[in-house]
């Protein structure tokens, strides 16, 4: 192996990591360039260049690891549905699971609600809390 494959190599890597954006062979790329220069100043067998950008590679990725996970280490963002658990609702349609009945009022929003007690039945114009988001319905319980 010569210069001139390295040198083809390092493009090679780059043009795929450009394609890809996903940090696939950056390292590969990084260490056909160690190994480049390596065999352009010293008379190297094509194994010891192999060598070398094996290990140069495996080096690289290493010490990105860390810059990876401090990256990676993102906030959660709430959902819409998770915003709105522990929020105060209005019962506007009694909540009943035998009848089969239930409406609440959350930030000017109807929603089918259902107690998180079944046996509970929640009279108009009680204040609930939200407990769960279940789809399109509300689990709540009567605030106390």
């Amino acid at each position: 192996m010569d210069v001139l494959f390295w040198a083809l190599a390092v493009i090679a890597f780059v043009i795929a990591e450009v394609a890809t954006v996903q940090l696939v062979s950056i390292w590969f790329a990084a260490g056909a360039m160690v190994t480049l220069l390596l065999s352009y100043f010293y008379d190297l067998s094509a194994l010891q260049q192999l060598g070398i950008f094996i290990i140069a590679s495996a080096v690289f990725l290493l010490l990105s690891i860390p810059l990876l996970k401090k990256r990676r280490k993102q906030a959660a963002v709430a959902t819409n549905a998770e915003l709105d658990i522990g929020k105060h609702a209005t019962v506007i349609e009694e909540i009943n699971s035998d009848k089969g009945t239930g409406r609440v009022t959350l930030n000017g929003v109807n929603w089918s609600a259902v107690p998180e007690d079944e046996n509970e039945i929640i009279p108009v114009g009680a204040i609930v809390i939200v407990r769960k988001v279940l789809g399109a319905k509300l689990s709540v319980i009567p605030e106390k």
